[in-house]
């Protein structure tokens, strides 16, 4: 057995001390594996372990080491939840001197500070921006950890992820990459395209035990135990299992297939417990993040030690149920599948409610092997638990059989590169070339035979869709294709790679502002010339692939009506079915910035405070990247679309724009500044300090007051050196700012939140449903 302080060869005591004071004394079996044959040693490895088998400890390891020999490490993650996650687990490492950053922001940014740190954590996404934009740091890495690296699988994720571990291998020839993922059926060839030890374990600190409950049974492989349930519980068979499980003053995650049932099941249980005095604060930090019903329901369910955990949630309320299950204030959540997505989350027990989802053009399709490995293997918390325990639900003997033998005993899928669709292919052929990693035709084929979908396949199955791409980026100004094979991107195809938007996006944007107008008048005489508006800027963004739509559900009928009334506001769309998607999403997106409250929204377009503020993240960013097309082609609409853009970011009003950057002033603050006179800076600067307390409360209006104190003394700075009428750099000054700050300010940038890429849904011929 090896012991944390047989690492001393490799690092040095103060670390060994640290985590001995955390309770780590030795390893684990496979984590003993990983060290005996390389990981301190710069090897390559893929760890295919288990669930909670400590996967993480070992990445640490490495990236310790190499921080403590000043270099640097990144950990790529699929999700800003989990990333943050990370960031908070990696702090106690500043008491031995080590330096961590986050970044799962900006996608035109370099984030050049990102470099000062030791250890960088990021979203797939954020890494591959980085590399577009420039961060010379990233060529500088020692380590690279990429965490859940079977999402090589996933459709939207895949490809982004894949291109990033090529290129980031390709520009950093002594990296050592550590791959974690939960096992696979294909780890051997996955780890042979990363030159990589693989280390496959099923092993677990805490036993796990999978059955299925079955007309009152609780069937595992080796026993069966019969489960009570009262008289009401036999038609739902899991609330008696809640009712058992919390009898053992246990916790338990619930696994539905959807929000909707997620959050009935919560409601339904929440009966189970009667109002917990210690769940009460917990209750009123959820209340505290918003207004919506669905914050309401929420709050009601966590004041009795029940939660229901979605991505409709704020990320505010899912930290706080996570938090809170943590502490065992909550004892039961209702989740949809995302957090089983490597958030450290056990339980006592894992129930998988419903072993089906629904798919769109799909129906109801049984989940992934390696999905139910993912949820199943929250069960049991190392430490506090003898074992933990998974239960899957038949309806008879039959089904029940076919559950063991698929999930239970089967094995989990192997993971196969998505690389090869042509909306993928779109934006990063243009990143590899705008980045320089390939100069010509030849160079690019040679630079995808590195690929993991290469090494699957032979690549020569690209070289139709590389030629199509070729041709779509050539003819619409991205890339310069000599006859001789060289290929060069143009500055606008630097632009739409660094703005982090898929090459079509750039040509639907492009193409209907350079047409004469929206939608042809009805007299079928040609459209004259219009200045498009907030909602015409607002549609036009809802028309590329980046954007996720709305979709449209029975109740919908006003969209028709929608589109009827504002018809000479929206661009032409052919296709009927994406208008009537395009115009839900554009109105609910109209209401945000028209500040409409949360929950009217939520209810009139039927889906939660998280959805509204997704889309209006991504929406900001699109808008971001029209306005700054707009200043490199001059159409004239550069002002007004990043105008939208900050208002789309604070879902506020134009009248509102000088005052939302304020800190801790949303919208709702902002508006009450606004109603009582106070509609600009200058007139904040001049109100009495008490009323400014009185409107926004002792608090905020404290910060506020601070952050206008620094404003005016760095405007004295300013003024000073304006007096020699020069500045530093030797720009002419006016009024202590320079010509190009001016030029770039009299467009106000706002801030710029993180939106997580979507999946591309239309092709250069048509869309996909």
């Amino acid at each position: 057995m090896l012991e944390i302080r047989d690492l001393s060869r490799w690092l040095p005591q103060e670390a060994i001390e640290l985590y001995e004071g955390q309770g780590y004394n030795e390893l684990y079996p496979p984590q003993a594996q990983a060290v005996e044959r390389g990981l301190l040693e710069g090897k390559n490895m893929l760890l295919a372990l288990a669930t909670a088998s400590g996967k993480t400890f070992l990445a640490e390891l490495a990236m310790l080491k190499a921080a403590l020999q000043s270099k640097r490490s990144l950990y790529i993650v699929p999700l800003r939840a989990l990333a943050a996650e990370k960031f908070d687990s990696f702090q106690r490492f500043k008491d031995l001197g080590v330096s961590v950053g986050i970044s799962t922001g900006d996608f035109d940014k370099k984030d050049e500070r990102l470099g000062r740190n030791q250890i960088i954590i990021a979203t797939s996404e954020k890494a591959d921006s980085l590399m577009r934009n420039g961060a010379s740091w990233i060529r500088d890495l020692a380590v690279l950890v990429i965490d859940e690296i079977h999402l090589l699988n996933d459709v939207g994720r895949g490809p982004t992820l894949e291109m990033t571990i090529t290129k980031l291998r390709r520009s950093n020839s002594g990296l050592q990459i550590i791959g974690l993922s939960a096992t696979v059926a294909n780890s051997r060839e996955l780890a042979d395209w990363l030159d990589a030890e693989l280390v496959s374990s099923d092993w677990r600190p805490i036993a796990l035990k999978e059955g299925v409950i079955c007309k009152g049974r609780l069937v595992f492989s080796d026993e069966e135990r019969a489960l009570e349930a009262k008289k009401d519980e036999k038609k739902d068979e899991s609330i008696a299992l809640v009712r058992d499980t919390l009898s053992q003053d246990a916790q338990i995650l619930i696994f539905e297939n959807s929000r909707k049932n997620a959050e009935a099941a919560a409601i339904k249980l929440s009966n189970l417990i009667p109002p917990d005095p210690k769940a009460e604060t917990l209750s009123e930090s959820i209340l505290a993040t918003g207004e919506s019903e669905t914050c309401h329901r929420l709050a009601s369910c966590v004041s009795r030690g029940i939660a229901f955990h979605h991505a409709g949630l704020l990320p505010d309320q899912r930290r706080l149920v996570e938090q809170g299950f943590r502490e065992n204030r909550i004892k039961v959540i209702a989740s949809t599948p995302t957090l089983a997505a490597g958030l450290n989350l056990p339980a006592r027990r894992v129930l998988i409610k419903s072993y089906r989802r629904y798919e769109y053009g799909s129906g109801m399709v049984p989940i992934p092997v390696i999905e139910y490995r993912q949820m199943a293997g929250r069960a049991g918390r190392p430490g506090l638990d003898p074992y933990g325990e998974s239960f899957l639900m038949a309806k008879d003997d039959s089904e029940m059989r076919n559950l063991k033998e698929h999930y239970i005993d089967g094995s989990p899928e192997e993971i196969w590169s998505k690389l090869a669709s042509e909306s993928a292919l779109r934006t990063h052929i243009l990143s590899t070339i705008t980045a320089g990693f390939a100069r010509t035709e030849g160079e690019l084929k040679e630079f995808i035979a590195t690929t993991f979908y290469a090494y699957q396949q032979d690549p020569w199955h690209l070289d139709a869709a590389l030629e199509k791409v070729l041709a779509f980026l050539s003819d619409n100004g991205m890339i310069v294709d000599s006859p001789e094979g060289d290929l060069t991107p143009t500055k606008l195809g630097s632009l739409v790679s660094k703005l982090y938007i898929d090459p079509l996006s750039a040509v639907i944007m492009l193409e209907n502002l350079a047409e004469k107008g929206g939608r042809e008048e009805k007299n079928g005489k040609e459209a004259t010339v219009r200045k498009p508006t907030d909602l015409s800027l607002i549609h036009l963004i809802t028309m590329t692939p980046d954007m996720a739509l709305l979709y449209i559900q029975s109740a919908d009928g006003w969209v028709e009506e929608f589109i009827d009334l504002n018809q000479s506001e929206l661009f032409n769309e052919e296709n009927y079915d994406y208008l009537l998607r395009e115009a839900k999403t554009s109105s609910m997106l109209f209401d945000w910035i028209g500040e409409v409250k949360e929950e009217l929204i939520s209810d009139r377009y039927r889906i939660g405070p998280g959805d509204i503020r997704r889309s209006a993240e991504t929406a900001e960013w699109l808008m971001h990247s029209l306005s700054e097309l707009s200043k490199h082609l001059d159409l004239g609409i550069t002002y007004r679309a990043e105008q939208l853009s900050v208002r789309l970011h604070y879902g506020a009003g134009q009248d509102l724009l000088s005052l939302l950057d304020l800190k801790g002033v949303g919208r709702v603050r902002a508006r009450k500044l606004h109603q009582s006179g106070i509609t600009n800076r200058e007139k904040l600067k001049s109100t009495d300090p008490v009323e400014i307390a009185r409107l926004l409360g002792p608090k905020i209006a404290e910060k506020v007051l601070l952050q206008l104190a620094r404003e005016e003394r760095m405007d004295g700075m300013r003024s000073d050196e304006a007096i020699e009428g020069y500045g530093k750099d030797g720009e002419e000054e006016v009024n202590g700012i320079t010509k190009n700050q001016a030029a770039s300010e009299a467009q106000p940038p706002g801030e710029r939140p993180p939106a997580n890429k979507t999946k591309a849904r239309r092709s250069k011929q048509g869309r996909l449903p």
